[in-house]
């Protein structure tokens, strides 16, 4: 044995690793498997519901679906023009 002595730093690091690691495996547990209906902040699930079901919501969706299918179209044929323009067919005089 090479006889190291221990930091403190390394002492609080160890510390906090044995206390943080039963927190970060209850943390599921309490939220999911201990939880009550009245448990769960029901003033923000509304919010978060009524922006989810709104028309404007709906709409940006649907503009950026557009988007990008617009966008990936355009990419699709820029591709096949430049192939077109850089290559030449078999036989053709250069």
């Amino acid at each position: 044995m090479s006889g190291h002595t221990h930091t403190l730093a390394e002492w609080a690091a160890f510390l906090s690793l044995g206390a943080g690691i039963p927190a970060a495996v209850s943390v599921p547990y309490f939220l999911l498997v201990d939880a009550e209906c009245w448990a769960w902040p029901r003033p923000l699930v509304t919010v978060v519901d009524r922006a989810v079901r709104s028309e404007a919501l709906y709409l940006l969706l649907r503009e950026w679906d557009t988007a990008r299918h617009t966008v990936r179209e355009f990419c699709r044929d820029a591709a096949a023009l430049l192939i077109l323009l850089t290559t030449s067919p078999k036989g053709a005089m250069s």
